[in-house]
């Protein structure tokens, strides 16, 4: 049945937490701050998978095909009587889908943080923001309009903004929050633009009706935006092509990217949440939200996603070989996976098995959340035991962690595509879809595969075996329950959910769409993954030499690859020896010396005259009828200079 109140609480209960903890938690729930904002995600969480359920088996379908549903439409800024701004909630497959993962990995980092925040200064104000940032990341996905959405992006980027930079008395947390929100925002503007340009040529803001006269044959509207053009492309093209910026930005895909690994400075469940599994993922669920305008009407565009997601997917997974933090790996991982995602949607059609790409996208970006979640949650119970990030610091840990080591080998063989794992699935589908439709991009994606298996096995070996590990200082265990039972959970998904018939609920059309194992097909790819496993193995299962002796084979691509393609020094060398010095010196010059002194000498100018006319103003009533005398004596001779 669908109920608009119990839909709603689904978003409300995590705002009602940040309100509540952020308002009195220091005071009042200091020590229970952790419980009641894990209490209020649990039932947005029921609520969530209750409304999931009855979407897929109840009220979501009519004539076989899911429906986009609005439970909840309310004008909040009306213009005139056809141009309104409204706010709501919207029910389609990706939102469902969405409203499940957000909220259960959002509690199992609730859980997760009761035991790994424990002692924290600001421990009810950690809980606050990851109310605010599960109800923006929620109010996002539930939109109604393309307006709505925005709000809720930029109120995403705020409360990651809180959450990065959590640790605000550390210089680098506080440079990577900047970072972050800096990036982003110029990708921001790109977003606002592109809406403009769509809601001015379609009339209005509103999803639904937006995207049907964007992508109907028939309709003057589209039309209209295909006629106009700039620099040969279409409006409509330039308009995706600027929301696809504002996608880029925030799911930190290649140039964009470089906010990302920066991120890792906030607390470890933080990653987990915003870098894993929601926030990066907005852009991939922003470009899914308007595939059919995408792919019905501007193929351009479409390629562009593709292209940007596969050299995204590759770059990434370059870098991920040769980083040492282990958070920094994950987060190059993270980059490549979303770019996995991306480029699926840019080979995708539209319907039927053409839309394979669409259907693989969504799947993975599920499965994902999953493995992905779990590895930054193993990440923080290492990280929790040796008091360090460097996996230099690591080693052996298999004995002193072994919850951590499993779920985390668990989540490496996902990640890497290695069957039966959720992974393997998705990347299947992936791949399967790139092999149809574009062979440069297949071919990437196959390779980057193989670096993916290599990388996070190169991880796992060298943190549970490699070196033996000698506990030394102040250790906690593997943090009992609250930090054990996610890992739990979060690894019995990363095996078990790629069984799922994710076609049967997702596809680009709303229809039913089979997704039938091709066992030949899968031979290459996971036989890569493998070979990139005993590669790893090889090189990481023991300590010696032969990393070391390959970084020096390679030499300068180990380097480049190492300093992350000196992406970060190009971009510091624009803003600083660019913008700052060929243009904001010469401008700042010019206003200070140019606009300033301007101003400055009408001022004193002013005030001089001031200084000399005052002496008139004597309060003596003869003198100023003599000053009057004068004036109209004078006025009088010019008169009549003027017209004899």
């Amino acid at each position: 049945m669908l109920n608009a109140t119990y839909i709603s609480l689904i978003p409300l209960l995590p705002f009602a937490g940040f309100l509540l903890l952020g308002l009195f938690g220091k005071d009042y729930f200091k020590r229970s701050a952790g419980l009641i904002g894990t209490i209020l995600l649990l039932i947005s969480t029921l609520l969530a998978c209750y409304t999931a359920y009855g979407y897929f088996f109840d009220f979501g379908k009519l004539n076989g095909v899911y429906q986009k549903l609005i439970p909840l439409k309310i004008t909040w800024l009306e213009f005139s009587p056809n141009v309104s701004i409204d706010m709501g909630i919207m029910l389609d497959p990706i939102s469902v889908m969405m409203l499940v993962v957000v909220t259960f990995v959002s509690l199992m980092v609730h859980i997760y943080s009761l035991a790994y925040m424990k002692g924290e200064e600001r421990f009810s104000t950690y809980y606050a923001f990851l109310g605010l940032f599960t109800f923006s990341m929620l109010g996002l996905v539930m939109s109604t309009n393309i307006f709505q959405m925005y709000i809720f992006w930029e109120l995403v980027g705020v409360s990651s903004f809180l959450l990065i930079g959590f640790y605000y008395d550390k210089p680098r947390a506080v440079a990577a929050c900047k970072k972050a929100f800096i990036v982003t925002r110029f990708a921001d503007l790109g977003f606002l633009i592109g809406i403009l340009v769509l809601s001015y040529y379609a009339g209005t803001l509103d999803f639904n009706t937006l995207i049907q006269k964007l992508s109907s044959p028939e309709s003057n509207e589209l039309k209209t935006a295909m006629a106009a053009s700039f620099l040969g492309m279409s409006a409509l093209t330039w308009g995706l092509v600027l929301v696809f910026i504002g996608g880029a930005g925030k799911s930190a895909l290649f140039p964009l990217h470089v906010w990302l690994p920066d991120a890792m400075e906030g607390p470890t469940p933080v990653s987990a949440l915003i870098h894993a599994a929601t926030m990066v993922v907005a852009g991939v669920f922003l470009v899914a939200r308007l595939f059919p305008i995408f792919a019905l009407s501007a193929p351009q565009a479409l390629s562009l996603v593709g292209y940007v997601g596969a050299i995204s997917a590759l770059i990434a997974a370059i870098i991920a070989c040769t980083q040492t933090d282990i958070k920094r790996v994950l987060a190059y991982s993270t980059m490549s996976q979303i770019g996995y995602m991306i480029f699926a949607l840019g080979v995708s059609g539209y319907a039927g098995e053409e839309g394979l790409g669409y259907t693989a996208s969504m799947f993975h970006l599920f499965t994902h959340a999953l493995f992905k979640a779990l590895l930054f949650l193993g990440a923080g119970a290492v990280i929790h035991f040796v008091h360090s990030n460097e996996m230099k610091d690591m080693g052996g840990l298999r004995k002193f962690l072994p919850v951590t080591h499993i779920t985390f080998l668990i989540a490496c063989l996902a990640i890497a595509g290695v069957p039966p794992f959720a992974g393997f699935f998705s990347k299947e589908e992936i791949l399967l879809a790139a092999y149809h439709h574009n062979s440069f991009v297949y071919w990437i994606a196959l390779f980057t595969s193989g670096l993916t298996a290599f990388y996070m096995f190169r991880l796992y070996f060298t943190i549970f075996w490699n070196k033996e590990h000698h506990p030394h200082g102040e250790h906690h265990g593997e943090g009992g329950w609250a930090m054990m039972m996610p890992l739990v959970l979060l690894a019995i998904g990363a095996a078990f959910a790629g069984w799922i018939p994710f076609g049967h609920f997702v596809s680009a059309d709303g229809n039913r769409l089979e997704t039938p194992f091709h066992m030949a097909f899968s031979v290459a790819p996971v036989a890569l993954g493998l070979l990139g496993i005993m590669i790893a193995l090889w090189m990481y299962k023991k300590q010696n030499d032969k990393p070391e002796k390959l970084a020096s084979t390679l030499n300068g691509l180990y380097k480049t690859a190492y300093h992350k393609f000196y992406i970060d020094e190009v971009y510091l060398f624009i803003t600083k020896k660019v913008i700052f010095n060929l243009i904001g010196k010469p401008a700042a010059w010019f206003d200070k010396n140019v606009v300033d002194g301007l101003m400055n000498a009408t001022g004193n100018t002013t005030t001089f005259i001031s200084e000399k006319i005052k002496g008139f103003q004597s309060g003596k009533v003869q003198l100023y009828a003599m000053y009057f005398l004068v004036a109209a004596i004078g006025i009088a001779c010019l008169f009549i200079y003027v017209w004899k």
